[in-house]
């Protein structure tokens, strides 16, 4: 999942927020690099959430692209959520230590509510290692999303 500076020429699942930023869903089995660099190409970084409107905005546009591909993904949509190596997991913080990469502009939020902290797993106790996260999607219901990493 893309974070679109604006929408641009028309694009296959694209949805923006009023008067914000766009995303943009692309299936493709592939790592968290690879899906960088792909948001990239398309001069946009990986997704970012920073409010239930964003959440929410997402998840419809991921269950879309779900729904005309060839089926559910068997890992998570990836998005700008990473742990530096540096940085040690903490089960107290809603992202476990993880943060948002920017897109280049820098308008990637830096924590998130408390309540967008949900984790289908929890993510590996480590301070040694780089780490990534995606976010899986519940289908239609939105109940059972989480990150994942």
């Amino acid at each position: 999942a893309c974070a679109l500076s604006r929408a641009g020429p028309p694009r296959s699942a694209v949805r923006c927020q009023p008067g914000g930023g766009c995303f943009s869903a692309h299936l493709a089995n592939s790592s968290y690099y690879e899906a960088r660099s792909a948001c990239n190409r398309r001069q946009a970084g990986l997704a970012w959430v920073s409010s239930k409107a964003e959440l929410l905005l997402l998840q419809a546009l991921l269950n879309e692209e779900l729904a005309a591909g060839p089926g559910p993904p068997s890992t998570p949509f990836w998005v700008g959520l990473r742990r530096n190596a540096s940085t040690c997991t903490d089960a107290g913080q809603p992202l476990r230590g993880f943060s948002w990469e920017g897109n280049g502009d820098g308008a990637a939020p830096r924590e998130v509510p408390r309540a967008l902290g949900r984790w289908v797993k929890e993510p590996v106790s480590s301070c040694l290692s780089a780490r990534c996260a995606g976010l899986r999607t519940a289908g239609e219901s939105g109940a059972g999303w989480g990150w994942e990493e």
